[in-house]
């Protein structure tokens, strides 16, 4: 089932998640229906808060980036087959050279801005059957990862933006939280109520 994504000025984009265990209710559908939400949005990752809920649970499926020419050999071949589910991630280590790429967000429509991350990371995530994995990303994979991980922190991505660069996005991200906006996908608004 496609499930509306919350929008920007929602608190729930701003609540650090909690863990999850085994037994979270109807966590297999759940990760279905994010699937097949961030597929209907053409996105390559959706976290559980900007489903509404404030779980550290979220999915990745890069595979979109392999066909991109103008990225290295490595970085297509990392992401052909990044498709994953984490639960209840941690990132262990982030070294390396700061670099800048352009971002968006599915919970900030018609917003893309250069953000500075760390290039590799070493993470610990639990699989969708709650199998434990530690793994070193780098690259656009850890990027992806990295943009992710920060929902399940409270944290979007406009937060890495210099005062400037927030200032000028300002108005448009009122615009998003008031609901004028159009996406080609279901959102929910922070004045709308759930369920519509």
């Amino acid at each position: 089932m496609i499930l509306p994504i919350v929008a920007y000025g929602d608190p729930v984009l701003r609540k650090v998640a909690t863990e999850i265990t085994k037994d979270y209710p109807d966590l297999e559908k759940l990760i279905t229906n994010m699937k097949e939400t961030m597929y209907n949005a053409s996105g390559v990752g959706i976290a559980a808060p900007q489903i509404g809920k404030a779980i550290r649970l979220f999915v990745i499926d890069a595979s979109p980036f392999a066909e991109d020419e103008e990225l290295s050999d490595k970085d297509r071949a990392a992401l052909k087959d990044f498709n994953k589910v984490f639960i209840n991630a941690k990132i262990i280590e982030e070294e390396g050279e700061e670099w800048v790429f352009n971002e968006g967000c599915l919970s900030i429509p018609d917003v893309r801005e250069d953000v500075i991350r760390k290039p590799n990371i070493t993470i610990e995530y639990l699989d969708e059957n709650f199998e434990k994995h530690t793994e070193s990303l780098d690259g656009l994979a850890a990027r992806v990862f990295q943009h992710e991980y920060d929902h399940i922190e409270g944290i979007l991505f406009t937060d890495k933006l210099s005062s400037l660069k927030k200032r000028i996005i300002k108005k448009k991200l009122e615009n998003i939280s008031k609901g004028k906006i159009r996406a080609d996908y279901r959102m929910r608004f922070p004045n709308q109520k759930k369920g519509k």
